[in-house]
């Protein structure tokens, strides 16, 4: 079946950067390829919130206002991962991070990772 697992989380003091890589397994080459990519997040008492997303080009790209500047998303598709580099980071990026996949057409993330936790000190 279908599994994404992120990587990458853990403690950073604000201003500082971070990377996330999300693996999937179960997905052949091409249909990976064809897939929509998106990270989320969601922190303590707070919804569920979006990050950002590629698409399958690898080129178009968009980010939630909170982000927008700050994080940059890609994707390699031959090791099947996608990655969120965050730079600039605040307290308030602190949450579980969450990657996500779906097929390009699809109007919902159909694949969900786990989470990996992000603690932003000030």
């Amino acid at each position: 079946q279908v599994q994404l697992v992120e990587s990458g989380g853990g403690l950073v003091q604000a201003g500082g950067s971070l990377r996330l890589s999300c693996a999937a397994s179960g997905l052949t080459f091409s249909l990976y390829s064809s897939y929509t990519l998106g990270w989320f997040r969601q922190a303590p008492g707070k919804e569920r919130e979006f990050v950002g997303r590629i698409q399958r080009s690898g080129t178009t790209t968009d980010y939630g206002d909170s982000v927008k500047g700050r994080f940059t998303i890609s994707r390699d598709n031959a090791k099947k991962t996608v990655y969120l580099q965050m730079s600039s980071l605040k307290p308030e990026d602190t949450a579980v991070y969450y990657c996500a996949a779906k097929y390009s057409t699809s109007a919902t993330f159909t694949y969900w990772g786990q989470g990996t936790q992000v603690t932003v000190s000030s």
